[in-house]
């Protein structure tokens, strides 16, 4: 069924020099990303072979397209690491955390204070992709005040930012860390996207690198961008701390 390697190059172990993604949608049948657990096996397959060692799975949660509750999640990814033993895929599977959208629906989850953490202290948040949102930084500053580190999703897949921003300056100020969509750097979500990606690398504003890997689709393309010299000088040249997860 999935046999796009097959008609491919073989897929380079680039990310090796990463270790760990810290953010993908491999928890089957429960937002946008993988539809089954034979999809999740493949995809984790083609991760072990671009380098991959180590994973965190990060589950929207974002009302009311995606409702998703902690507990249900916590027992989808453990029925998940079952079914990968049983396959025998030997990837280690680190923790279960969300991607988290900074909507209406926020400020509850604040008072609950409900979050699926990556390593027991980040909280990844993620914002609209079409329009910019007001009351970010103080949303930021509440999650910082109940003592969680903020990382932000992919910040080139907003076209309302860019490195001069006055927003993003202060996000960074804030002491938000950033996480670029390693697919960002081959052009996978647009011309704009990919030079918003690298601007933020020159700038030295990315901390994490994650695949964002929701289906077959997305493993594919990360096999092409493995032969991709342009990001395998990026990985060498800049340091991310997916290592440290």
């Amino acid at each position: 069924m999935f046999d796009f390697l097959k008609k491919n190059k073989k897929p380079e172990p680039i990310f090796e020099i990463l270790g760990t993604d810290m953010h993908n949608h491999l928890v089957p049948c429960v937002d946008d990303g993988s539809r089954s657990a034979e999809e999740s096996i493949e995809c984790i397959r083609t991760m072990q072979q671009l380098g991959y060692k180590r994973m965190y799975i990060t589950p929207h949660f974002q009302f009311p397209r995606f409702p998703n509750d902690e507990d249900d999640i916590r027992q989808r990814y453990e029925s998940l690491k079952k079914t990968l033993a049983e396959n025998g895929v030997t990837m280690e599977l680190v923790g279960v955390a969300g991607e988290y959208r900074i909507d209406d629906s926020f400020a509850h989850r604040m008072e609950t204070s409900r979050f699926l953490k990556i390593d027991d202290k980040y909280v990844l948040v993620e914002l609209s992709l079409h329009q910019q949102r007001m009351g970010v930084e103080e949303v930021i500053f509440d999650l910082h005040v109940k003592g969680y580190e903020v990382i932000l999703a992919h910040p080139e897949r907003y076209p309302y930012f860019n490195v001069h921003s006055p927003m993003m300056e202060h996000l960074k100020e804030q002491g938000v860390l950033f996480q670029l969509n390693v697919l960002s750097l081959g052009g996978f979500y647009g011309e704009g996207a990919q030079r918003r990606a690298f601007d933020l690398l020159n700038a030295g504003w990315v901390e994490f690198l994650g695949t964002d890997m929701h289906n077959t689709m997305y493993a594919h393309a990360l096999c092409d961008l493995s032969h991709n010299r342009k990001v395998r000088k990026a990985l060498e040249k800049y340091q991310f701390m997916n290592s440290t997860l």
